[in-house]
């Protein structure tokens, strides 16, 4: 994952404020797939997806220069079968969870995001 590429200027300008849990939460289903380690955090499917994503925040603090988070990721996967016309396999979606830390640069929004171990 490209961590210098990540970016929630939003969520560090709003920090302290009544808007930030719902900015913070907003710009982080906003990386989807390609922002967010949503493939590597499945126990459930073979495939990611992207879409009705939620975001919970379980903790956040501040410490000089960085916001820390932890935040609980609900999204849903696929498991992927061969896309023949007599694969027999539905395609279902499976619930899925994962958490991740996040850590926010308060003065310039750069974030760099793990899965949480």
């Amino acid at each position: 994952m490209k961590q210098d590429s990540i970016r929630l200027p939003e969520a560090a300008r709003t920090w302290g404020s009544q808007t930030f849990e719902a900015t913070f939460r907003r710009e982080l289903a906003d990386l989807g797939l390609a922002g967010l380690p949503l493939q590597e955090g499945l126990t459930q499917g073979s495939q990611a997806l992207g879409d009705n994503l939620d975001v919970t925040i379980l903790a956040a603090e501040a410490n000089g220069e960085f916001l820390r988070l932890r935040a609980g990721l609900f999204y849903a996967s696929v498991i992927a079968g061969c896309s023949c016309a007599d694969d027999p396999s539905p395609i279902d979606e499976q619930p899925e969870y994962c958490e991740v830390e996040v850590e926010i640069a308060l003065a310039t929004g750069v974030a760099a995001i793990r899965l949480a171990g």
